[in-house]
C-alpha cells in the first residue's frame, strides 16, 4: 500500500511539474533563457515552443509513473535492445 502512495505522489509531482513548464512557459524562460539551437531550428518563439515540448514529455512521464506502466514503457521503447 505504501508503494502504491509513494508511487501515486511521486508521479503527480512530475505531472504538475510538466504542467507548470506548459502553462507559465514565460517564467522558465525568463529563468532558463533562450537556446540558441532551438530559436535557429524551431524558428520565431523555438525556445517556447521547446519548454512546451519538453513539459509535455515530462507530463506523459508522470501519467505513465501514476499508472504503474514504466516497466512496459522501458520494454517497449528498448525491449529490442536487449
Amino acid at each position: 500500500m505504501g508503494a502504491f502512495i509513494l508511487r501515486t505522489l511521486i508521479g503527480l509531482v512530475v505531472t504538475a511539474l510538466g504542467l507548470s513548464m506548459t502553462w507559465k512557459t514565460e517564467w522558465f524562460l525568463r529563468i532558463l533563457g533562450r537556446n540558441p539551437w532551438a530559436e535557429r531550428n524551431l524558428g520565431s518563439g523555438g525556445t517556447r515552443l521547446l519548454y512546451k515540448l519538453i513539459g509535455m514529455a515530462i507530463m506523459v512521464i508522470g501519467f505513465i509513473i501514476v499508472t504503474d506502466l514504466w516497466d512496459n514503457f522501458m520494454l517497449w521503447l528498448v525491449g529490442s535492445l536487449f
